[in-house]
């Protein structure tokens, strides 16, 4: 960042690489069922579409709650976002997630990136901010290891 550029908001990119192609990667976060068995605890419905509103629930955190989804382009990427807290997330903002799924080693392996944005320039949005990206680290970790070992590591992880 140059000095002549003004921070408005916090954002962060977390990533890391899946040994499955693009396509097997995209599926195991689009499809419901597939995210429901590594990382959204208490389930997932709905698939995610272009302009669909889907429902993640976590069992070891309370509620489930709305996901919109803006932009969803098989096998390359995921647009999602869902509202903040007032002094949280940027005003007027939802917290804005993409996921981007590039091909690597020819396409035998993913490098997925995680991007979480419009978080405020305040104590509440960087703590907010942090344990987003600690649980989208996590994602990753748990996608990794359930889509190339059947593992499933959020299981008793927070609780």
């Amino acid at each position: 960042m140059s000095a002549e550029t003004d921070l408005t908001e916090l954002e962060f990119t977390v990533y890391g690489f899946v040994s499955r192609t693009p396509a097997e990667t995209y599926e195991a976060v689009a499809d419901p069922a597939a995210l429901s068995r590594y990382f959204t605890t208490g389930g997932a419905e709905g698939r995610l579409e272009t302009g669909a509103t889907v429902r993640w629930d976590f069992a070891d955190f309370p509620g489930a709650f709305p996901v919109e989804v803006s932009e969803a382009v098989p096998g390359e990427r995921i647009v999602i976002s869902w509202g903040g807290e007032a002094g949280v997330v940027v005003e007027g903002e939802a917290t804005r997630v993409t996921f981007e799924f590039r091909p690597a080693d020819d396409g035998a392996r993913t490098e997925v990136r995680i991007t979480e944005q419009a978080w405020t320039l305040t104590p509440a949005g960087a703590q907010g901010a942090f344990g987003n990206c600690m649980g989208w680290t996590g994602f990753l970790a748990a996608l990794k290891v359930w889509l190339e070992h059947g593992i499933v590591l959020r299981e008793g992880f927070y609780k």
